[in-house]
């Protein structure tokens, strides 16, 4: 079951003495990933996410960007068919986020499920085709964006969401 899953985490989990090659090489001999498979897979995920400027440098002199691309970069790196993603844009800036959410419509795109957590509703309401609005850990509401419209007669995920949880929007 672990091969099928790629995890994400608030907790990039890198090593800051490797460099971002050294950390997926490190992960595609964990994931169990032949050398031909794990080179060709490094390269991509290197080229994908645009990191050939930093490839070789140490993570622990990398900005938080650069750390949040190589961290995603390993969650993908053994192309799993179930990618969990938890506030992965986090603290990045308009490229860099950009850069990721591509990745992310590119997963989708090749038949992936991608799990998508976070607080940012723009991005919920770009990437995700349906969407759970969830407080206190108490599931509100499921469905489409055009559902979650029609349910509640709010047009904005923001909106949507304030009105699930019963307040005001301020508009």
């Amino acid at each position: 079951m672990r091969e099928q899953i790629g995890f994400l985490s608030g907790d990039m989990g890198l090593y800051g003495r490797l460099s971002p090659r050294e950390i997926l090489e490190f992960f595609g001999k964990l994931n169990g990933m032949d050398s031909p498979r794990r080179s060709m897979r490094i390269r991509e995920m290197i080229t994908m996410l645009d990191m050939q400027s930093f490839a070789d440098v140490r993570t622990d002199k990398l900005s938080t960007g650069m750390k949040q691309k190589t961290a995603i970069a390993r969650t993908m790196l053994h192309d799993p068919s179930i990618l969990i993603l938890d506030e992965p844009t986090s603290g990045l800036d308009v490229p860099t986020a950009r850069t990721i959410e591509t990745a992310i419509l590119d997963a989708k795109r090749t038949g992936k499920c991608v799990l998508y957590s976070t607080h940012v509703m723009e991005e919920a309401e770009y990437l995700c085709d349906r969407i759970a609005v969830i407080s206190d850990g108490v599931l509100k509401m499921t469905g489409t964006m055009e559902q979650l419209r029609a349910a509640t007669g709010k047009r904005r995920l923001r909106e949507i969401f304030l009105e699930l949880l019963g307040l005001p929007d301020g508009d």
